[in-house]
């Protein structure tokens, strides 16, 4: 089965030492809109009601040239966790926003429990930070479960 989908997850970062961070961050059920009009893209997450919360844990090893490298686990509540490390190097910098750091990195799917057994994939994460450590991170995943065929059309569940 291929699944894909996207979550927004919120929480926050904290300094281990000049060159480590460690992130917490949770998501819940949601749905995201974006609609393209003549005047610009309009976007939206609008958080369901569900008993499930996703929580990513995290850490992360930061260069002098504003890459880093990461690795982590995304539990999906009662379903089960993936574990990714980095695919190369993330990126991160300047903001249009003062104090705000904004990157991206695409993680590599390298181990699964629960529903996401045997799982393979990538996840990218393109995310903000401020300076108080409040982190916005919009994730979007393409997970391969194995021994499923996919169901064109319709929704998948893991």
């Amino acid at each position: 089965m291929i699944a894909v989908f996207t979550l927004q997850f919120r929480g926050r970062g904290t300094q281990i030492s000049p060159e480590r961070r460690r992130a917490t961050t949770t998501a819940t059920s949601q749905l995201h809109r974006t609609r393209l009009t003549a005047t610009g893209v309009e976007a939206t997450v609008e958080m369901l009601e569900g008993v499930e919360t996703a929580t990513l844990e995290a850490e992360i090893e930061l260069r002098g040239d504003g890459s880093f490298v990461e690795s982590g686990r995304i539990c999906y509540g009662a379903a089960g966790s993936v574990t990714f490390t980095t695919a190369g190097h993330g990126v991160r910098g300047p903001s249009a926003i003062p104090g705000r750091v904004a990157g991206a990195v695409i993680w590599q799917v390298v181990g699964g429990d629960g529903r996401f057994a045997g799982a393979t994939g990538y996840i990218t994460s393109n995310f903000s930070v401020d300076e108080n450590g409040d982190v916005v991170d919009h994730h979007v995943a393409q997970l391969i479960i194995p021994d499923e065929s996919p169901r064109a059309g319709r929704a998948t569940t893991l």
